[in-house]
């Protein structure tokens, strides 16, 4: 019984190791093309930029929320195949409503035929990626994730390969832009074969109920990250208008860094270790639900604040290091984009926490008044000074909804203690006290150690607390 046990573990492990190395190779691959591809051309990339978040409303369109109860739908059914291919049709629809959609937008924008033709390219490779994770979602029920690793390293390193040869050799932008199509066309490709049944090739015979039952159960959903989506990305498209692809590209440098540690603390941490306990908890012990939650927000929120210090003071180097010398707007505008890692930490816990109370409806209200406050904020003020105005959109907007979320949260499961944000206060002003007294007087580094060194040992001092309680 051990050995099975240990084997069922061992098991699990390798599967999370799998799907873990092929979105590190991923994320080192696509890593290197953009940082490339923004030392080359500061106004390509902004373009690409731009197309990217065109793209991410897509694959969120295109999905509309239909994974979650696809993975009940594999689990029940036998005809694994129907399935897939129905659930792929819908995406299909969602596909190409959204696709009209962009093109009236792209039309009403009045871009260039130039930038027109990118933002169609890589917003079409980044939306089928809807397709890819149909079969992606069949893989993990089936427990072969080893098959979803293999096709995205392949994917990755076709796609991503190909945009750094063809850039490498001056290629025209739109040649460029193809890698993201190829990348998921393999994708697309990998992952059905890996599906499909020995000999069964037909579509499935349409059944429209059906069709119309599995677009409700993720309607929910699908409304709460497509209205996620366009208030994190309507800033873009604002600031393309009235700062243009280099005003596009000076913001996404540094919100690409500020951004890629808020969601890798929510896709890594909070979506996939502690929402399934959430979920489990709430059912049977809703007192060990707001322990787990307090004592993962003051963690959370010690982290963003140590992140925070580090990236603001340090924003001159790391941008001027990793992206060269050509983007000084980034280094003012990550000082202050910095604040948002606290607000998505604490906001993220909040969100997933709701959904484990399914209380989801409300949680939709919250994001619909963040857009609505977004879409106002743009509308008059990025017309005024783009730069300044795109980066304040998103403090406004993600300290509002944050505000809204974790407020509730606080008053349902007290989320945050007292004495527990006080001793965070009082250690981050701490070391902010010492970090401008050693300045004058101490290299660069040695201030900065210094202003971390309250943050550490409040840490410590938890973690000790930790291991008297569960030795």
């Amino acid at each position: 019984m051990a050995g099975d046990k240990q084997s069922a573990s061992y098991r699990i492990l390798a599967k999370l190791a799998y799907l873990l190395s092929a979105r590190w190779v991923r994320e080192a691959l696509q890593a290197v093309f953009f940082i490339y591809l923004a030392r080359v051309s500061a106004a390509t990339y902004g373009e690409f930029m731009l197309a990217l978040g065109l793209g991410s409303i897509l694959v969120l369109v295109g999905e509309f929320g239909l994974n979650l109860p696809l993975v009940g739908l594999l689990s029940r059914r036998q005809d694994t195949w129907e399935t897939l291919m129905m659930v792929s049709l819908l995406k299909g629809w969602f596909l190409l409503l959204g696709a009209l959609g962009a093109l009236v937008f792209l039309v009403w924008q009045d871009y260039s035929p130039a930038l027109k033709q990118v933002m169609l390219v890589i917003g079409a490779g980044v939306g089928l990626e809807a397709l890819a994770s149909t079969f992606f979602v069949a893989l993990q029920v089936e427990g072969r994730q080893q098959y979803e690793g293999a096709t995205k390293v392949v994917g990755a390193a076709l796609g991503f390969g190909y945009g750094l040869i063809t850039l490498a050799l001056g290629a025209p932008p739109l040649v460029i832009a193809c890698f993201k199509l190829i990348e998921t066309i393999i994708n697309i490709s990998g992952g059905a074969a890996a599906c499909l049944p020995v000999g069964k090739w037909r579509l499935p015979k349409l059944a429209f109920s059906r069709l119309g039952a599995m677009a409700q159960s993720g309607m929910l959903f699908a409304l709460i990250e497509v209205t996620a989506v366009f208030y994190n990305k309507a800033n873009l498209f604002f600031l393309q208008r009235y700062g243009g692809s280099q005003g596009v590209a000076q913001y996404s440098v540094t919100w690409q860094m500020v951004d890629g540690f808020s969601c890798l603390a929510s896709n890594l941490l909070l979506q996939s270790v502690l929402f399934p306990l959430f979920v489990k908890l709430w059912e049977v012990d809703r007192g060990a639900v707001s322990r787990l939650a307090q004592d993962t927000a003051r963690w959370l929120l010690l982290t963003a604040l140590a992140l925070m210090f580090v990236l603001a003071v340090e924003s001159d180097r790391l941008i001027t290091l990793i992206y060269g010398p050509q983007y000084p707007e980034a280094v003012w505008m990550q000082k202050y984009l910095v604040v948002t890692i606290v607000f998505a930490f604490l906001h993220n816990l909040a969100a997933f926490l709701m959904i484990s109370m399914r209380l989801e409806r409300l949680l939709l209200v919250f994001y619909l008044a963040g857009l609505v406050l977004n879409l106002l904020w743009c509308a008059l003020v990025i017309p005024v000074t783009p730069l300044w105005g795109a980066s304040w959109a998103m403090i406004v907007t993600k300290g509002g909804v944050a505000l809204l979320t974790v407020s509730y949260i606080q008053k349902r499961l007290r989320l945050m203690p007292f004495w527990s944000f006080l001793l965070l206060v009082l250690a981050a002003l701490g070391g902010l006290a010492l970090y401008f007294l050693a300045k004058p007087y101490l290299p660069r580094e040695g201030a900065e150690f210094l202003a971390l060194l309250p943050l550490l040992g409040l840490a410590v001092s938890w973690w000790r607390q930790r291991l008297r309680l569960f030795p």
